[in-house]
């Protein structure tokens, strides 16, 4: 049973969602190196206000991403039978499975690297938030605290796993363009 084919409203609709998603998902994470640098350059209470927000904004992002497998499955589902009675797009298809790999190899970069490391990077803001400035010619005058050497360390490593995002979603979009393997159009 075929519930719509590409071309039908019901088809367009949930391809419309599954953009939408796209954009409003990946869209919001892909500058988080842009608020990043914002919130290193603002340092005390002003870069963590950055960074929390720009997490809150990825955590929302979140729930729009995941949504993404989701409409993109329903639309090979949805797509149709072409002239020979296959199915229009398949799972077989390389862009179609490929592009399902790169978004799980995706998803455990950010749970894995790029979320963690932003927790434990708001952490590390907090205490030295908390410590306030160190005492003139007191203990710690001879050098920052260890928590910015951790937050220097914590910083390249969300940033290769966001750089790593971003590469990821420009072969997503390659794949979606030209789908190798898929049915010629």
């Amino acid at each position: 049973m075929v519930l719509a084919a590409i071309g039908d409203d019901s088809y367009k609709i949930v391809l419309i969602l599954h953009i939408l998603a796209v954009v409003a998902g990946i869209g919001a994470v892909t500058l988080n190196g842009v608020y990043g640098a914002q919130a290193k350059a603002r340092k005390g209470r002003e870069g963590l206000a950055i960074a929390e927000a720009n997490f809150r904004v990825s955590v929302l992002a979140e729930y729009l991403i995941y949504t993404i497998p989701v409409f993109g499955i329903a639309l090979v589902l949805m797509s149709g039978k072409d002239s020979s009675g296959d199915r229009f797009y398949d799972f077989d298809q390389t862009w179609i499975w490929l592009s399902i790999l790169l978004y799980v190899i995706a998803m455990g970069i950010a749970h894995g690297v790029v979320m963690p490391t932003a927790k434990k990077m708001q952490g590390l803001m907090r205490e030295l938030n908390e410590m306030g400035p160190p005492p003139a010619g007191g203990p710690g005058a001879g050098g920052p605290p260890p928590q910015v050497a951790q937050l220097e360390a914590l910083g390249k490593r969300i940033g290769a796993g966001g750089a790593a995002l971003n590469l990821l979603t420009v072969a997503l979009v390659v794949l979606m363009v030209w789908k190798p393997g898929g049915p010629g159009l």
